[in-house]
């Protein structure tokens, strides 16, 4: 293995070129898994990587590149394997001949290099098509112009020259254990076309499927064209600010955590951080897809990628090149490409049986008519032939993974993220959509309200509470220090704070233990009297959260907060009712409060919910159909790992990225509905892909049995249908899942007329 790196624990990696669909990948897959020493293999369509371990010295690398090159990609050493420290570019392997050395890391690890995918005239797909096409146009104009012998002799050797590369393959794959191949289908039907003199259909069937296969190939990098966009959007240089004040110009992907960079106004920003200095208008569309810039302070988040649009900014780097906003969001889609549809699957177990069954049925028609009926043996050759042509299953294997390769980019662009086909299969089903409260439907900043003092003043009260949360990130916890602070209360020193999961916190204080607890806990401890509980069922009617200050079994006060509805709540409930989905509130707050909420978005609520409760109440709404979870990605995690998909609200956050099944990072909540519009697109898109790929076959296996078409027929509708089913899934990218959402707004809009 001298001359190759690998990683700490023996992983190697490659970038390929070639491949079009998930046939390639499984392709080159079931080749290298049967060398000895080979395992974890992992072939990524959208990055175009290869990644495996090697155990002991059976096979050597250049023996896997041998055997991907035979098999008819290009494959080029690309250093160690990318784990979550580490991307790579779709476009980093083109669809060209992958000659030279990739660049060292630090420039296509980090993103900060996007090449553009070769043009299909340079490939060597594209160059067949062009010497077979004209050698074929040139055969046909001898034939008419200069009738004679040249012209079959030209049909000829337009069929060798096409047909020579795509037996190499054919024969690679033979080699590794994989005899039912499309290579395999073609060699055999031009051979034997050959052979009963049909030379012209043989050159135009090649011809056919070389086109067939570009046309893939330029499918296949439209797909990821947006996620080499996506890349383009960090740039690749950033000006740092040293100790004594000055900048210099440094290599983006080369920035350390801790490292202040300076953002002009127009620049983009380079890195995850946090603003140190200066105020500022983020333009967060190129993360979020929201096109509204949000004014941005010291402390606050930016995400790389954004663009300064008003002021120059100081910014503090939080986060290495390779694990920025963008990077996981590449690394969450090109995932996104592996995991498969449960309707993919089926279609893969379908088509292994398929061929070698269309291979038994040739035969069958070669062979049993001369020899029953004494028929011809030339004509049912023919026929048989033609038929191992339309037998050829490229239609049908890409027409899942290119409708799903195509929404999942469409999503990505539009803040709308979702872990694979599994998902999107999943969310098209649908019925019903239960969301978290606190930061989902409301804005996720309480205020506080009310401050009220049971046995002191409402400082002590206050005092009290700013010392047992201190410490705490919650957002009740965040309002309760900010109103200390604004009033000018100094919180009581307390120490060993925890938290109480569903009922609060509690620390410990010189007078003993103190909490921050909800009413129903107090309740449940006896310490409410009836003034007590008249007071906070007063403020909980008003849709305020409710706090309990007490330590020992001294009730000291309550301290009421209102976290308001985001602006577009109401609206989702209204588009999710019209796509005959139902919207439902479950929450740990009481009754009360969620009540009052909910009455203003028009939803059902479950209330007063332990993280056990909400995961209880999850499947129970789950009986009744397919159930989404929308959540904060923390709090909620059990809950949406019980939905039958848990969505996780957040722009650009880790676990909004890497915890549930899907995130919507532009933090709204009517993207909901619009991730349902996508998903049940999709899973349309991907009827009719099937229903264009085996209609297609059907009509024309009749034909050609029963004599109507022939060779070039055949391989026109194979090609046909892999170039409709392919334009069909295209359309996806240009999908607008908030169509629905204007309309609805229009609609209501009347109503209120």
């Amino acid at each position: 293995m001298a001359g190759h790196e690998t990683d700490p624990a023996g992983t190697l990696s490659w970038s390929l070129g070639g491949m079009d669909c998930a046939a390639c990948a499984a392709k080159i897959k079931g080749a290298v898994e049967r060398l000895p020493g080979v395992s974890s293999i992992n072939v990524s369509v959208m990055s175009e990587r290869l990644t495996l371990r090697l155990d002991g010295t059976d096979t050597a690398p250049e023996t896997i590149e041998r055997t991907v090159k035979g098999l008819g990609y290009t494959i080029a050493r690309h250093g160690p394997a990318p784990g979550k420290k580490a991307f790579v570019l779709p476009g980093d392997a083109t669809s060209g001949p992958a000659t030279a050395e990739p660049s060292p890391a630090g420039t296509h690890h980090h993103g900060m290099e996007t090449p553009a995918a070769t043009p299909w005239h340079g490939t060597s797909k594209g160059r067949l098509v062009l010497v077979t096409g004209a050698l074929l146009a040139l055969a046909w104009l001898l034939h008419f112009v200069v009738p004679g012998e040249i012209a079959p002799w030209l049909f000829a050797a337009a069929c060798l020259v096409g047909l020579v590369p795509i037996a190499r393959r054919a024969f690679a794959a033979l080699r590794s254990g994989q005899p039912f191949t499309i290579e395999g289908l073609m060699t055999i039907a031009g051979v034997g076309a050959l052979l009963i003199g049909a030379a012209e259909e043989a050159a135009l069937v090649i011809f056919l499927f070389a086109v067939g296969e570009v046309l893939e190939g330029v499918a296949a990098n439209q797909a990821r064209a947006s996620i080499r966009a996506l890349g383009a959007l960090v740039p690749r240089t950033a000006l740092i600010v040293l100790a004594t004040g000055e900048t210099r110009t440094v290599d983006a992907a080369g920035l350390s955590i801790g490292d202040r960079v300076l953002i002009r106004p127009g620049d983009r920003i380079p890195a995850d951080g946090v603003i140190a200095e200066g105020v500022s208008g983020i333009d967060e569309s190129p993360v979020t897809g929201e096109s509204v810039p949000k004014t941005r302070g010291v402390g606050d988040e930016v995400f790389a990628g954004s663009i300064n649009t008003e002021a120059a900014l100081t910014v503090r780097v939080t986060k290495a090149a390779e694990d920025n906003t963008i990077a996981r969001i590449i690394r969450l889609v090109e995932e996104a490409q592996e995991a498969r549809a449960p309707t993919e699957r089926f279609i893969d177990r379908f088509s292994r049986w398929y061929m070698p069954a269309i291979v038994g049925l040739a035969i069958f028609v070669a062979v049993l008519p001369p020899l029953v009926a004494a028929e011809p043996w030339g004509v049912w050759i023919y026929r048989a032939l033609a038929l191992l042509l339309i037998g050829c299953p490229c239609a049908l294997v890409i027409s899942v993974p290119a409708s799903i390769a195509s929404a999942l980019s469409s999503g990505a662009r539009r803040g709308l993220l979702m872990k694979g086909g599994a998902v999107i299969e999943a969310t098209a089903t649908t019925t019903t959509v239960a969301f978290d409260k606190t930061g989902t439907l409301t804005v996720g900043r309480p205020q506080v309200t009310d401050v009220e003092g049971l046995a002191g003043g409402a400082d002590a009260v206050l005092a009290l509470a700013a010392g047992v949360e201190a410490g705490s990130s919650h957002p009740l916890a965040t309002a309760i220090l900010a109103e200390a602070a604004r009033r000018g209360v100094a919180a009581v020193p307390a120490t060993g704070a925890r938290v109480l999961p569903g009922r609060g916190v509690e620390a410990r204080t010189a007078l003993g233990l103190a909490y921050v607890t909800s009413p129903r806990h107090a309740g449940e401890l006896g310490l409410l009297d009836a003034a007590a509980e008249a007071r906070i069922g007063t403020l909980e009617a008003e849709g305020k959260t409710i706090a309990v200050v007490m330590d020992g079994e001294t009730l000291h006060g309550v301290i009421a907060l209102r976290d308001e509805p985001r602006e577009d709540a109401a609206a989702a409930v209204i588009e999710l009712r019209g796509l005959g989905v139902r919207a439902v509130m479950l929450t740990g707050d009481n009754r009360r409060t969620a009540e009052a909420i909910a009455g203003t978005l028009g939803m059902e609520s479950e209330a007063e919910l332990l993280p056990d409760d909400k995961v209880a109440a999850i499947r129970r709404l789950s009986g009744a159909g397919g159930l989404m979870m929308i959540g904060d990605g923390i709090n909620d995690a059990p809950a949406l790992a019980a939905a039958t998909v848990g969505i996780a609200m957040g722009s650009g956050t880790d676990v909004a990225l890497e915890t549930a099944d899907g995130a919507l990072l532009r933090n709204r909540v009517t993207d909901a509905a619009a991730l349902i519009r996508l998903a049940r697109a999709t899973m349309g898109n991907i009827r009719q892909n099937i229903a264009v790929a085996l209609g297609l076959k059907a009509v024309f296996l009749v034909t050609t049995v029963a004599g109507f078409t022939g060779l070039w027929i055949a391989i026109l509708a194979d090609t046909g249908a892999t170039v409709l089913v392919t334009l069909n899934a295209l359309r996806l990218l240009r999908f607008d899942p908030e169509r629905g959402r204007r309309a609805a707004s229009g609609h209501a809009a009347s109503m209120d007329r």
